[in-house]
Order: C-alpha cells, then structure tokens, then sequence
C-alpha cells in the first residue's frame, strides 16, 4: 500500500499543487493563513506525525516513524530548521505514528501495529514541554494502552487541550473508530481504550483545534472536519486534504484558523489550508462575530449552522466522513495523475522496443 501511495504522490504532484493553492486562496476568508514550512533536518525522513506546541507557539513537534529511536524534534515553523530534540531515556520504539500535545505536555503514541492487530498492547509516552528549547534527554511518563474490543493498527493520537482526555481513532480499510481513554490515565496498571464513535476514514493522524471545539481527521487523500459536542463528534464535512508523497500528519495552527498538512519523505513539506465559517473553531467564530470581520457563517454558538463553506468549498455540510466522499477536485488530480502515470510507463515501454 506504502508503494502505491507514493506512486500515486509521485504522479499528482504536479497537478495537485495547483488545485491545492486555488483551494486555499478560495478558503483565506478574514484571516491570514498561516505559512507552511519545510522540514530541513537531514534527519527527519519519515515524519509521522505533527503537533504544535503551546509553549512556544509557532513550534510543531513531530518524530519519525518505526525505527529512528527515542527522538522527537521541534521545528520551527518559521524556518522548517530544528529548535530542539528530545531524546525519550529508556524507551525502545517498536512503531511510534503519533504525536499530540496536552494540557501537561506532550504525548507521544507509540501505537502502531503494522501486522494488523497483533500486539496486545502499545503505549503513550509524555514528558512536560520544556519552557527552554534545546537538545536534552528526559525521563518519560509510560502509559500502556489496550482496546477493549481488542488489538488493532493506529496512527491517530489526540489529547483535548481542555479537559486532557486521550484518544485514539484507530486505521482499519472498512471504517475506522474513535476510542476515547480513561479520564485520566494511569502510569501503572492497564489504561482500556473504549470504541466511542465510527471513522468512516482510513485515517492516518488526528487533531484537535486549540479551544477543543473542532477535531480534525486526515487520511491518504482525505479527511473530515468534526465539531466537538459532550465528549463526542458531530461531523461538519470533508477536509480538503492536499495530495502528498505520503499524507501522515495533520495539526491545527495555534490559532485554530489553518490546517497543517505533513507528510514523509526527505526535506517534506508542511502545506497549510485555512479554514473558514462554520469549519472554524468556536473561540474563532467568537472574535469574527464581535469585530464583525464576518466569516463566522452564522449560526449558534455551538457549530451547528452556517453555510457550510469550508477550505474554498460549498456545501460541506452533514456527511458520514466517508473518505471517498471527500473532495471531488482531489478525485479529478487522482484520476489525472493516474493517467499520467500510465501515459509515462507506456512510453518507457515503447521506448524499449
């Protein structure tokens, strides 16, 4: 599947940097974006996750996928250059995919199961975010996690920044699902992970918006927007999602107002895609209402109306967060770029002969 996805990133690039810049310029609404960055750390070839710090905003943590070791990087998001890493003391890494940051720090999930739900258990690593950036070591908080419907794969780590609940939404072909933690989690003993809402998504990272009233979902080629109610999600409509070599992370702007978009890969890219109207965050919408900047769509308090407009797009209203129901334009660039693919691999084969 790994293959299939670059060969596919590899064929749209060209096209899908187009569509996405025009998505995004549609979506800018009354507020600046935020810039993306680029990843410039020889080191970091497989980031897999994203999240932005609270300490120092403008700073995004991410890590390597699998194998690389105990590390976590913080990057500048001015620069793309490293401000610090982290080095986890003690922890052997079997296949790290996540990263969230809570209210008393940040998270690291070390949650993934690339043989398909074998491991009986995977743990959550947290150490406190440092107040000065630098390279250091630090002795981590081990949280071990089980499903109580039993074993599965996962990517997707989120702690809600207010009440610093962990979930998990795990990846599974046929519809994935969000597992909600204990209320607090417990460094000793088991911590059980509780099915608490469907994914219809192949979902590959998740976050929540800074004021904890939007959780966002990404998959490969899609994702979905949620409004966060009562400790559950009511879906808002599909995100759209840039087209990448490998499409791994996906984290809020410390604003809530932009989308950041990661992915695999050498010197990777963090493309950002704004948000606007009711995809908005709550504390957003708020400040867009009292300064009559507009945007806001409308609608209550709680996100429940608006017009539904979203990342340059119409009608993104109610949906089941069906993946291949996301974005029409990003169907168009896969179709595209498979053309391009085949056209390619015909003329090489022409040329042999």
């Amino acid at each position: 599947m790994r293959r299939l996805v670059c060969a596919l990133g590899a064929a749209t690039v060209v096209l899908s940097g187009a569509l996405w810049a025009a998505g995004a310029s549609g979506a800018a609404g009354a507020a600046a974006p935020a810039d993306g960055f680029t990843i410039e750390d020889e080191r970091i070839t497989e980031s897999s996750g994203l999240a932005a710090g609270r300490v120092h905003p403008g700073v995004y943590w991410t890590h390597n996928d699998s194998d690389d070791g105990p590390y976590v990087y913080a990057i500048d998001g001015r620069t793309g250059r490293t401000a610090a890493t982290v080095t986890l003391t003690g922890v052997v890494p079997r296949d790290v995919e996540a990263v969230s940051v809570g209210p008393d720090g940040v998270y690291v999930g070390d949650i993934g199961d690339n043989l398909g739900g074998q491991w009986p258990e995977v743990w959550i690593h947290r150490f406190a975010e440092p107040e000065e950036l630098g390279d250091r070591s630090v002795e981590a908080t081990r949280y071990t996690v089980r499903y109580a419907d039993g074993p599965r794969d996962a990517e997707s780590l989120a702690v809600h920044p207010v009440t610093g609940r962990v979930y998990i939404v795990s990846k599974e072909k046929e519809g994935s699902g969000l597992y909600a933690g204990p209320e607090e989690l417990s460094p000793s003993g088991t911590n059980t992970f509780t099915r608490v809402a469907d994914i219809g998504l192949w979902a590959t990272d998740a976050a929540f918006s800074p004021d904890g009233t939007r959780l966002a979902v990404r998959g490969y080629f899609g994702g979905t927007l949620y409004a966060w109610e009562d400790g559950r999600p009511r879906a808002l409509g599909p995100l759209t999602v840039p087209v990448q070599r490998q499409g791994e992370s996906v984290a809020f702007s410390p604003d809530g107002r932009t989308l950041l978009y990661g992915t695999e890969g050498e010197r990777s890219a963090v493309q950002p895609v704004p948000l606007r109207d009711e995809y908005l965050p709550e504390s957003a919408r708020r400040e867009e209402r009292r300064d009559g900047t507009g945007g806001g769509g409308g609608g209550s308090g709680d996100g429940g109306s608006g017009d539904g407009k979203a990342d340059g797009r119409d009608g993104a209203g109610e949906g089941d967060g069906q993946e291949d129901g996301g974005t029409v334009g990003l169907g168009a660039v896969l179709v595209a770029g498979i053309a391009v693919f085949l056209v390619l691999r015909r003329r090489r084969g022409g040329a042999a002969h």
